[in-house]
């Protein structure tokens, strides 16, 4: 008894601590990362502005100041909530309208700096907490596990790192709780009340992300099979609550048929702009990039992408994860298992097996799992709850590592300028500095192959110096036009030239060289 005071008293003081420090790193340094291009997207939609009319009124063979870029990321003059739909509609219809309308209130209300962009996907990321904590108290019935699984949420390298990005994600990862506990709490207490507000949440969750899509097919997953492996004296309930099941998601969807609508009649912009998820790539890089997703939740340090270290060290992660779920399945009760099962693989294969039959990396972006990963962190603190309190030494030893490793990737993350969710933006920070070093540059760019220069030049422009003029021509380039800008400018800087680029350089006699490393950066000599 006296141990088990003892034990309670240390556990308490480690969850108030680690929930603190959770807290405090998804505010730490909320402004220093670079402001990479997917936020910029954020940002333009939300003020009303389409990718196209900047387009047409940057790249005319001209001049114009770094600073002016910024004005693509302010509420545009004159606009309304109907532009900002309006610009995802025709341009971006793979993402729903409803975070890009909270986050155009939201600039509106606090305006469009760094710090105010990302505290709108702070505050979802801690309301996803108490969320992830009824969760937890709903599904194993124990405070213990609920509040562990509320930490590890709120240390989760992974989860902090998109909290502090200006995107949809972190409202994503609540509504995929939050619909969870609304279906589990649904389904103990079949009130139409309980079912409504289910109803309500997978609406949030369609208007936040399409792939919430996967966290419902999991939940439509274990509702059949809950029916299927039940007890003949079960089928009758079951059967009834299959029905109110299929009825709320068939009423979300029916709330959801005006987006739908948009995104059925512009497939062809959708699937255009989602065409890198369909690249085909080598088997072990899928299963690299598994092992690289899975562990982020609890670890996310970085040896190199093709480090042995970096699979050694994450490979352990997995192994307590692939301990977790086997204990879950080995101690609780059919419908606690059944849910984390279906919750993390049924959308986990809804990727997997597309990327193997048809080829692609749908499962191997991050960001599309989210719908896999509450059911691991309940896995997880389930496995931790049951051991902590009886095997002192080597469990309370798996949780000090686990939980030092979350905070030791928070901290290197919060004090590093570009992570690896930066993507295409990742490298800007020292393309910046190595533009800013030389006195009075000059930066030529135009829309590039990928149609993505415009969405990093106003990322870069967050950090140029204010005498960095860019000189931005229009498709095709052609050099001849602006060579009375160049007069003044010795050996110009090029950034991420188009083939169209380099071909016209040629019949100028002029020379690019690379100065940067991955395409970014050129020179032009001679």
């Amino acid at each position: 008894m006296k141990y088990s005071i003892l034990a309670s008293r240390w556990l308490r003081f480690v969850i108030i601590f680690l929930l603190v420090v959770g807290v405090f790193f998804h505010f730490f340094n909320i402004d220093k990362k670079v402001y990479w291009h997917d936020e910029v997207y954020t940002s333009m939609r939300a003020a009303g502005f389409t990718r196209d009319e900047i387009d047409q009124e940057l790249f005319q063979n001209r001049l114009v100041p770094s600073s002016q870029l910024q004005k693509y990321q302010h509420i545009k003059p004159g606009s309304s909530p109907a532009d900002t739909i309006y610009s995802l509609a025709v341009e971006d219809p793979q993402h729903p309208p409803l975070y890009f309308l909270i986050a155009r209130f939201w600039m509106q209300a606090f305006g469009s700096s760094l710090a105010a962009s990302r505290s709108l996907p702070v505050l979802f990321s801690l309301l996803a907490l108490p969320l992830m904590y009824a969760l937890g108290l709903e599904l194993f019935a124990s405070r213990i596990v609920a509040t562990l699984a509320t930490v590890l949420l709120a240390i989760s390298p992974f989860d902090i790192l998109f909290a502090q990005t200006a995107r949809q994600y972190s409202l994503l990862t609540a509504a995929v709780i939050g619909s969870s506990f609304l279906l589990l709490r649904a389904l103990r207490l079949s009130t139409w009340r309980n079912w409504a507000l289910y109803t309500l949440a997978n609406t949030v969750g369609w208007y936040t992300h399409p792939f919430f899509g996967l966290t419902v097919v999991g939940q439509g997953a274990y509702i059949l099979l809950l029916g299927m492996i039940g007890k003949k004296k079960e089928i009758p309930k079951a059967l009834q609550a299959g029905f109110k099941f299929f009825l709320a998601i068939f009423c979300s969807l029916l709330l959801y048929l005006p987006w739908l609508f948009v995104l059925v009649t512009n497939y062809q912009r959708a699937s255009a702009t989602t065409d890198w998820t369909r690249t085909n790539v080598e088997f072990i890089y899928l299963v690299k990039l598994w092992i690289l997703s899975f562990s982020s939740l609890f670890l996310d340090l970085d040896f190199g992408f093709d480090s042995v270290w970096t699979y050694l060290v994450r490979s352990l992660v997995i192994l307590i994860i692939g301990i977790a779920i086997y204990t879950v399945c080995r101690r609780t009760r059919r419908t606690t298992w059944l849910f984390i099962l279906t919750s993390i693989f049924v959308p986990f294969l809804m990727l997997v097996l597309p990327d193997l039959l048809l080829g692609g990396k749908r499962s191997a972006v991050s960001r599309y799992l989210i719908s896999c990963y509450p059911g691991i962190q309940l896995a997880v603190a389930y496995l931790l709850a049951t051991k902590i309190l009886h095997e002192r030494r080597f469990w309370r030893g798996v949780m000090l590592v686990l939980m030092t490793g979350a905070i030791a990737s928070c901290t290197v993350s919060a004090f590093s300028e570009s992570w690896w969710n930066r993507d295409l933006s990742y490298f800007n920070a020292e393309v910046v500095r190595r533009i800013n070093a030389t006195p009075s540059p000059l930066v030529i760019s135009e829309i590039g192959d990928d149609y993505t220069n415009t969405g990093d030049l106003i990322s870069m422009s967050y950090l140029l110096d204010d005498d960095v003029s860019l000189l931005l021509l229009s498709q095709p380039p052609q050099l001849e036009n602006v060579k009375s800008l160049l007069l003044n400018s010795v050996e110009p800087f090029v950034f991420r030239p188009s083939k169209n680029f380099i071909e016209s350089l040629k019949l100028e006699q002029g020379q690019l060289v690379q100065v940067f490393p991955f395409g970014k950066l050129w020179q032009i000599k001679g």
